[in-house]
């Protein structure tokens, strides 16, 4: 039985990604249980719950990042634009590279700002000098840090604030054109002003991008997304629109978590 709700399936926009019969384990330990959702193409979408409900273990199984975990076996099928990303033909590092992943912790390389940017560009094979300034400079733009950094490329990026770095992150993922950027806790660790640059940004990138986003604050999940998941135990209890989920959530365990009862 499928969790996709009327509200996402009614959904004018395409489907990015869909996820079926998804099972990730760590050991003997069922992190996520047989999550069946679909992720709507330039739109973001908010996964909350509480601490170890799943949310980041299901966001990393997005771009394979748990292949990463020795532990980690994943079950079940996330299709990229109709494509099985678990395939033993797909190449796990262009799967990120479209599926990019922003972390809770900025981590910004000790390099320079313009060489944080560059680097995945570089690492790809693009040698040509020119494409590289143009694709940082755009990539900075989208980030909606270039006016505070374009006089002073060339310095450390570990010189720049916590929020600025994590523009920078941003940036850097947006560099290598990703598809869909994943977004784990982006600003948990950020003050407000920072906070609220960095959700205005959510608001303006999804123009372009689809986005996923794990939140611990259902207020920012409210704020910056069309559709949020709520996951239980390693189980997606409901999923629909931001609106619907917040106003009339059709679970009453989900009801108990946005109304403060648990979590």
């Amino acid at each position: 039985m499928s969790n996709l709700t009327d509200a996402a399936a009614e959904a004018p926009n395409d489907v990015k990604m869909e996820t079926r019969g998804v099972n990730v384990y760590y050991g003997d330990n069922h992190a996520i249980r047989n999550v069946d959702f679909d992720i709507t193409d330039r739109s973001v979408t908010a996964l909350i719950g509480p601490s170890g409900c799943g949310k980041s273990t299901y966001l990393r199984a997005l771009n394979r990042m748990n292949d990463t975990i020795y532990s980690c076996r994943f079950e079940g099928r996330i299709l990229l634009d109709g494509e099985n990303i678990y395939d033993r033909s797909v190449d796990p590092v262009e799967v990120r590279r479209r599926v990019g992943m922003v972390f809770q912790k900025s981590n910004p390389f000790p390099k320079s700002i313009f060489d944080n940017v560059a680097f995945g560009l570089r690492i790809g094979g693009e040698k040509d000098k020119d494409v590289i300034a143009e694709r940082v400079e755009e990539s900075l733009k989208g980030a909606a840090l270039w006016d505070e950094v374009k006089d002073r490329l060339q310095s450390s990026a570990l010189g720049l604030s916590g929020g600025q770095q994590q523009r920078l992150c941003i940036a850097r993922c947006l560099a290598v054109w990703p598809e869909v950027i994943l977004m784990d806790e982006p600003a948990s660790a950020l003050d407000p002003i920072a906070t609220a640059k960095i959700e205005e940004l959510i608001r303006e990138l999804r123009e372009n991008y689809t986005i996923v986003i794990v939140t611990h604050s259902m207020q920012q999940a409210a704020r910056v997304s069309d559709f949020t998941a709520f996951f239980y135990m390693g189980e997606l209890i409901e999923h629909g629109k931001t609106d619907n989920m917040f106003t009339r959530p059709s679970r009453k365990r989900t009801e108990e978590y946005i109304s403060g009862r648990f979590g």
